[in-house]
Protein backbone atom coordinates (compact mmCIF):
# COMPACT_ATOMS: atom_id res chain seq x y z
CA UNK A 1 0.00 0.00 0.00
CA UNK A 2 1.21 3.58 -1.09
CA UNK A 3 0.30 6.22 1.50
CA UNK A 4 0.49 9.06 -0.45
CA UNK A 5 -2.11 8.17 -2.63
CA UNK A 6 -4.92 10.00 -3.54
CA UNK A 7 -8.11 9.89 -6.14
CA UNK A 8 -6.39 11.90 -8.56
CA UNK A 9 -4.05 9.23 -8.75
CA UNK A 10 -6.64 6.83 -10.61
CA UNK A 11 -7.88 9.26 -12.40
CA UNK A 12 -6.78 9.47 -16.71
CA UNK A 13 -6.71 12.32 -18.83
CA UNK A 14 -8.95 10.28 -21.28
CA UNK A 15 -12.13 11.82 -23.07
CA UNK A 16 -14.84 10.08 -21.48
CA UNK A 17 -18.11 9.74 -24.34
CA UNK A 18 -20.52 7.97 -22.13
CA UNK A 19 -24.18 9.21 -22.58
CA UNK A 20 -25.01 11.78 -20.25
CA UNK A 21 -26.89 11.06 -17.20
CA UNK A 22 -25.45 7.15 -18.10
CA UNK A 23 -24.77 5.07 -14.19
CA UNK A 24 -21.46 4.15 -15.76
CA UNK A 25 -20.12 7.65 -14.73
CA UNK A 26 -21.12 6.57 -11.33
CA UNK A 27 -19.74 2.95 -11.16
CA UNK A 28 -16.40 4.41 -12.46
CA UNK A 29 -15.91 6.47 -9.51
CA UNK A 30 -17.06 4.10 -7.21
CA UNK A 31 -14.25 2.06 -8.28
CA UNK A 32 -11.77 5.11 -8.60
CA UNK A 33 -12.89 6.11 -4.62
CA UNK A 34 -12.30 2.43 -3.54
CA UNK A 35 -9.13 1.78 -5.26
CA UNK A 36 -8.06 5.23 -3.19
CA UNK A 37 -9.39 4.50 0.14
CA UNK A 38 -7.83 1.00 -0.08
CA UNK A 39 -4.38 3.26 -1.24
CA UNK A 40 -3.55 0.16 -3.67
CA UNK A 41 -0.26 0.97 -5.63
CA UNK A 42 -1.45 1.30 -9.31
CA UNK A 43 1.20 -0.97 -10.56
CA UNK A 44 -0.63 -3.60 -7.92
CA UNK A 45 -3.81 -3.29 -9.51
CA UNK A 46 -5.28 -4.31 -12.74
CA UNK A 47 -8.35 -3.62 -14.43
CA UNK A 48 -9.89 -5.92 -17.25
CA UNK A 49 -13.22 -5.19 -19.16
CA UNK A 50 -15.36 -7.29 -22.20
CA UNK A 51 -17.19 -5.31 -24.77
CA UNK A 52 -19.77 -2.76 -24.64
CA UNK A 53 -20.17 0.65 -23.00
CA UNK A 54 -19.04 -0.40 -19.41
CA UNK A 55 -15.60 -2.22 -21.72
CA UNK A 56 -14.19 1.60 -21.71
CA UNK A 57 -13.41 1.88 -17.88
CA UNK A 58 -9.69 0.52 -17.60
CA UNK A 59 -9.42 3.61 -20.08
CA UNK A 60 -10.47 5.91 -16.88
CA UNK A 61 -8.59 4.22 -14.60
CA UNK A 62 -4.78 5.10 -14.03
CA UNK A 63 -3.77 1.52 -12.71
CA UNK A 64 -2.85 -2.03 -15.61
CA UNK A 65 -5.88 -2.20 -17.64
CA UNK A 66 -6.74 -4.47 -20.67
CA UNK A 67 -9.69 -3.95 -22.54
CA UNK A 68 -10.50 -7.77 -23.40
CA UNK A 69 -13.10 -9.43 -26.38
CA UNK A 70 -16.97 -10.04 -26.06
CA UNK A 71 -18.08 -12.09 -23.24
CA UNK A 72 -14.36 -13.28 -22.45
CA UNK A 73 -13.30 -10.96 -19.17
CA UNK A 74 -13.30 -13.65 -16.48
CA UNK A 75 -11.01 -16.13 -18.19
CA UNK A 76 -8.45 -13.22 -18.76
CA UNK A 77 -9.00 -11.38 -15.37
CA UNK A 78 -8.41 -15.48 -14.04
CA UNK A 79 -5.22 -15.98 -16.26
CA UNK A 80 -3.19 -12.94 -14.74
CA UNK A 81 -4.49 -13.31 -10.93
CA UNK A 82 -3.19 -16.73 -11.58
CA UNK A 83 0.05 -15.78 -12.96
CA UNK A 84 0.43 -13.02 -10.31
CA UNK A 85 -1.39 -13.79 -6.99
CA UNK A 86 0.18 -10.62 -5.73
CA UNK A 87 -2.28 -8.11 -7.99
CA UNK A 88 -5.36 -7.05 -6.99
CA UNK A 89 -7.76 -8.16 -10.24
CA UNK A 90 -11.05 -6.38 -10.72
CA UNK A 91 -12.86 -7.28 -13.69
CA UNK A 92 -15.66 -5.12 -15.45
CA UNK A 93 -18.30 -5.50 -17.63
CA UNK A 94 -22.22 -5.34 -18.84
CA UNK A 95 -25.06 -7.44 -18.40
CA UNK A 96 -25.46 -8.73 -21.56
CA UNK A 97 -21.26 -9.10 -21.82
CA UNK A 98 -21.38 -11.09 -18.41
CA UNK A 99 -24.62 -13.32 -18.21
CA UNK A 100 -24.81 -13.44 -22.09
CA UNK A 101 -22.54 -14.50 -23.97
CA UNK A 102 -20.19 -14.58 -21.18
CA UNK A 103 -22.48 -16.77 -18.99
CA UNK A 104 -20.41 -20.00 -19.44
CA UNK A 105 -17.25 -18.44 -18.37
CA UNK A 106 -19.54 -16.56 -15.18
CA UNK A 107 -20.80 -19.99 -13.79
CA UNK A 108 -17.65 -21.55 -14.21
CA UNK A 109 -15.70 -19.40 -12.39
CA UNK A 110 -17.54 -20.12 -9.17
CA UNK A 111 -16.27 -23.59 -9.20
CA UNK A 112 -12.49 -22.11 -8.73
CA UNK A 113 -13.36 -19.18 -6.62
CA UNK A 114 -10.21 -17.43 -7.02
CA UNK A 115 -9.29 -14.05 -5.64
CA UNK A 116 -10.67 -11.46 -7.70
CA UNK A 117 -13.50 -9.18 -7.77
CA UNK A 118 -16.47 -8.93 -10.65
CA UNK A 119 -18.10 -5.89 -10.92
CA UNK A 120 -21.22 -5.88 -13.71
CA UNK A 121 -22.89 -2.56 -14.84
CA UNK A 122 -26.74 -3.88 -15.15
CA UNK A 123 -29.29 -2.10 -17.18
CA UNK A 124 -31.11 -4.17 -19.07
CA UNK A 125 -30.12 -3.22 -22.30
CA UNK A 126 -27.41 -3.62 -24.41
CA UNK A 127 -26.50 -0.23 -24.73
CA UNK A 128 -23.90 -0.04 -26.87
CA UNK A 129 -25.76 -2.06 -29.60
CA UNK A 130 -28.87 0.10 -29.56
CA UNK A 131 -30.73 -1.27 -26.56
CA UNK A 132 -31.79 -4.62 -27.54
CA UNK A 133 -32.84 -6.66 -24.68
CA UNK A 134 -30.19 -8.11 -21.94
CA UNK A 135 -30.80 -11.36 -19.88
CA UNK A 136 -31.46 -9.13 -17.27
CA UNK A 137 -34.71 -7.36 -18.73
CA UNK A 138 -38.10 -9.14 -17.14
CA UNK A 139 -40.46 -10.41 -19.36
CA UNK A 140 -42.93 -8.58 -21.16
CA UNK A 141 -41.63 -5.21 -20.83
CA UNK A 142 -40.90 -3.18 -23.29
CA UNK A 143 -38.64 -0.55 -23.42
CA UNK A 144 -38.46 2.34 -25.75
CA UNK A 145 -35.47 0.70 -28.63
CA UNK A 146 -38.04 -2.59 -28.98
CA UNK A 147 -40.29 -2.99 -31.55
CA UNK A 148 -42.56 -5.74 -29.19
CA UNK A 149 -42.70 -6.45 -25.74
CA UNK A 150 -39.38 -8.68 -24.36
CA UNK A 151 -40.14 -12.44 -25.38
CA UNK A 152 -37.67 -14.35 -22.72
CA UNK A 153 -37.66 -14.73 -19.05
CA UNK A 154 -35.41 -12.07 -17.38
CA UNK A 155 -32.29 -14.36 -15.03
CA UNK A 156 -31.39 -13.84 -11.58
CA UNK A 157 -27.69 -13.19 -11.46
CA UNK A 158 -27.78 -13.03 -7.63
CA UNK A 159 -29.07 -16.35 -7.42
CA UNK A 160 -27.10 -17.53 -10.39
CA UNK A 161 -24.07 -16.72 -8.26
CA UNK A 162 -25.04 -18.56 -5.81
CA UNK A 163 -25.73 -21.83 -7.68
CA UNK A 164 -22.21 -21.36 -9.16
CA UNK A 165 -20.20 -21.14 -5.66
CA UNK A 166 -19.29 -17.37 -5.76
CA UNK A 167 -18.47 -16.43 -2.38
CA UNK A 168 -19.29 -13.28 -1.89
CA UNK A 169 -22.47 -11.94 -3.57
CA UNK A 170 -23.90 -8.21 -3.84
CA UNK A 171 -25.81 -5.66 -5.03
CA UNK A 172 -25.29 -2.11 -5.62
CA UNK A 173 -27.04 1.10 -6.84
CA UNK A 174 -24.88 3.16 -8.98
CA UNK A 175 -26.92 6.79 -8.14
CA UNK A 176 -25.51 5.84 -4.34
CA UNK A 177 -21.76 7.12 -5.52
CA UNK A 178 -20.98 6.06 -1.40
CA UNK A 179 -22.56 3.03 -0.71
CA UNK A 180 -21.32 1.61 -4.08
CA UNK A 181 -18.10 2.29 -2.81
CA UNK A 182 -18.21 0.58 -0.02
CA UNK A 183 -20.18 -2.52 -1.33
CA UNK A 184 -16.95 -2.60 -3.82
CA UNK A 185 -14.81 -2.31 -1.19
CA UNK A 186 -16.21 -5.15 0.77
CA UNK A 187 -15.82 -7.45 -2.43
CA UNK A 188 -12.16 -6.53 -2.91
CA UNK A 189 -11.20 -6.88 0.86
CA UNK A 190 -13.14 -10.57 0.19
CA UNK A 191 -11.21 -13.09 0.41
CA UNK A 192 -12.63 -15.52 -2.59
CA UNK A 193 -14.70 -14.74 -5.60
CA UNK A 194 -16.81 -11.67 -5.60
CA UNK A 195 -19.60 -10.63 -7.64
CA UNK A 196 -21.12 -7.08 -7.67
CA UNK A 197 -23.81 -6.51 -9.79
CA UNK A 198 -25.19 -2.72 -10.03
CA UNK A 199 -28.30 -1.50 -11.22
CA UNK A 200 -27.80 1.80 -13.74
CA UNK A 201 -30.09 3.35 -15.37
CA UNK A 202 -29.20 3.36 -19.22
CA UNK A 203 -31.05 6.79 -19.98
CA UNK A 204 -30.86 6.60 -23.19
CA UNK A 205 -32.45 3.70 -24.22
CA UNK A 206 -34.33 1.72 -20.66
CA UNK A 207 -36.96 3.94 -20.64
CA UNK A 208 -38.25 1.86 -17.63
CA UNK A 209 -35.80 1.29 -15.15
CA UNK A 210 -34.89 5.22 -14.76
CA UNK A 211 -33.37 7.06 -12.43
CA UNK A 212 -37.01 8.35 -11.32
CA UNK A 213 -38.15 4.60 -11.40
CA UNK A 214 -35.88 3.43 -8.85
CA UNK A 215 -36.63 6.63 -6.74
CA UNK A 216 -39.87 5.33 -6.38
CA UNK A 217 -41.33 8.91 -8.35
CA UNK A 218 -44.33 7.44 -9.48
CA UNK A 219 -46.10 6.29 -6.12
CA UNK A 220 -46.43 8.00 -3.09
CA UNK A 221 -47.39 8.33 0.23
CA UNK A 222 -50.36 9.61 1.90
CA UNK A 223 -47.61 12.99 2.63
CA UNK A 224 -46.93 13.21 -1.03
CA UNK A 225 -43.35 11.98 -0.55
CA UNK A 226 -41.83 9.74 -3.33
CA UNK A 227 -41.85 5.57 -1.81
CA UNK A 228 -37.91 4.63 -2.96
CA UNK A 229 -38.41 1.00 -4.19
CA UNK A 230 -35.01 0.85 -3.29
CA UNK A 231 -33.82 -0.51 0.42
CA UNK A 232 -30.87 -1.32 2.23
CA UNK A 233 -30.36 -4.96 3.63
CA UNK A 234 -28.69 -3.86 6.88
CA UNK A 235 -31.09 -1.59 7.61
CA UNK A 236 -33.50 -4.78 7.73
CA UNK A 237 -31.26 -6.44 9.94
CA UNK A 238 -29.73 -8.88 7.18
CA UNK A 239 -26.58 -11.05 7.77
CA UNK A 240 -25.31 -12.14 5.28
CA UNK A 241 -22.08 -13.78 6.88
CA UNK A 242 -21.55 -17.38 7.22
CA UNK A 243 -19.77 -17.79 10.49
CA UNK A 244 -18.49 -20.86 10.97
CA UNK A 245 -17.84 -24.51 8.33
CA UNK A 246 -21.63 -25.32 9.68
CA UNK A 247 -23.56 -27.12 7.11
CA UNK A 248 -26.84 -26.07 8.44
CA UNK A 249 -25.36 -22.13 8.87
CA UNK A 250 -24.82 -22.06 5.11
CA UNK A 251 -27.75 -23.89 3.72
CA UNK A 252 -29.88 -20.61 6.04
CA UNK A 253 -27.97 -18.23 4.45
CA UNK A 254 -28.03 -19.35 1.01
CA UNK A 255 -32.30 -19.99 1.44
CA UNK A 256 -32.51 -15.80 2.95
CA UNK A 257 -30.46 -15.16 0.11
CA UNK A 258 -32.30 -16.77 -2.49
CA UNK A 259 -35.19 -15.59 -0.68
CA UNK A 260 -34.24 -11.45 -0.88
CA UNK A 261 -33.11 -11.96 -4.32
CA UNK A 262 -36.16 -12.66 -5.57
CA UNK A 263 -37.57 -9.01 -4.28
CA UNK A 264 -38.36 -6.97 -7.14
CA UNK A 265 -40.43 -4.05 -8.18
CA UNK A 266 -42.07 -2.63 -4.99
CA UNK A 267 -38.94 -3.79 -2.95
CA UNK A 268 -35.48 -3.97 -4.27
CA UNK A 269 -32.67 -4.76 -1.62
CA UNK A 270 -29.06 -4.09 -2.23
CA UNK A 271 -26.05 -4.91 -0.21
CA UNK A 272 -24.19 -7.85 0.75
CA UNK A 273 -26.85 -11.12 0.23
CA UNK A 274 -23.92 -14.01 0.83
CA UNK A 275 -20.57 -14.15 2.36
CA UNK A 276 -18.47 -17.24 3.09
CA UNK A 277 -14.81 -17.40 3.63
CA UNK A 278 -14.66 -20.53 4.72
CA UNK A 279 -14.32 -22.08 1.44
CA UNK A 280 -10.68 -22.65 0.03
CA UNK A 281 -9.56 -19.98 -3.00
CA UNK A 282 -7.96 -21.58 -6.22
CA UNK A 283 -4.55 -20.06 -4.82
CA UNK A 284 -4.77 -22.22 -1.63
CA UNK A 285 -5.51 -25.19 -3.46
CA UNK A 286 -2.97 -24.73 -5.93
CA UNK A 287 -0.42 -24.19 -3.29
CA UNK A 288 -1.80 -27.23 -1.51
CA UNK A 289 -0.45 -28.82 -4.33
CA UNK A 290 2.78 -26.70 -5.74
CA UNK A 291 3.92 -25.48 -2.12
CA UNK A 292 5.89 -22.44 -3.63
CA UNK A 293 3.16 -20.87 -5.86
CA UNK A 294 2.82 -18.06 -4.16
CA UNK A 295 6.36 -17.17 -3.96
CA UNK A 296 7.13 -18.15 -7.17
CA UNK A 297 4.30 -17.87 -9.18
CA UNK A 298 4.76 -17.56 -13.10
CA UNK A 299 4.92 -13.94 -13.39
CA UNK A 300 7.27 -13.51 -10.70
CA UNK A 301 9.93 -16.21 -12.75
CA UNK A 302 12.64 -15.57 -15.03
CA UNK A 303 11.98 -15.76 -18.33
CA UNK A 304 15.26 -16.64 -19.58
CA UNK A 305 18.65 -17.41 -19.01
CA UNK A 306 21.60 -17.49 -21.53
CA UNK A 307 18.92 -17.84 -24.86
CA UNK A 308 16.61 -20.14 -23.19
CA UNK A 309 13.77 -20.93 -21.64
CA UNK A 310 14.05 -21.08 -18.02
CA UNK A 311 10.37 -20.45 -16.67
CA UNK A 312 8.88 -23.42 -15.51
CA UNK A 313 5.22 -23.62 -15.07
CA UNK A 314 4.36 -27.37 -16.31
CA UNK A 315 2.88 -28.24 -12.51
CA UNK A 316 0.39 -25.06 -13.02
CA UNK A 317 -0.43 -25.89 -16.28
CA UNK A 318 -0.68 -29.60 -15.03
CA UNK A 319 -3.40 -28.18 -12.12
CA UNK A 320 -4.64 -26.07 -14.87
CA UNK A 321 -5.84 -28.68 -17.63
CA UNK A 322 -6.60 -31.52 -14.64
CA UNK A 323 -9.50 -28.98 -13.68
CA UNK A 324 -11.33 -29.37 -16.87
CA UNK A 325 -11.49 -32.89 -16.88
Amino acid sequence: MASSMRLSDYKTDVHNDWCPGCGDFAILNAVQLALAELRIERHRAVVFSGIGCSGKTPHYINVYGIHTLHGRVLPFAIGAKLANPQLEVIAVGGDGDGYGIGAGHFVNAGRRNIDITYIVFNNGVYGLTKGQASPTLKLGLKTKSLPKPNINQGINPIMIALAAGYTFIARAYSYDVKYTKDIILKAIKHRGLALVDVLQPCPTYNDIYTREWFAGMDRVDEKGKSIPRIYKLEDQGYDPVVHSNDEDETQAKMMQTIAKSNEWADRIPIGVFYQNEHIPTYDDRISNRIPNYRTNPPALQEIERDGKASADISRLLNEMRSSYV
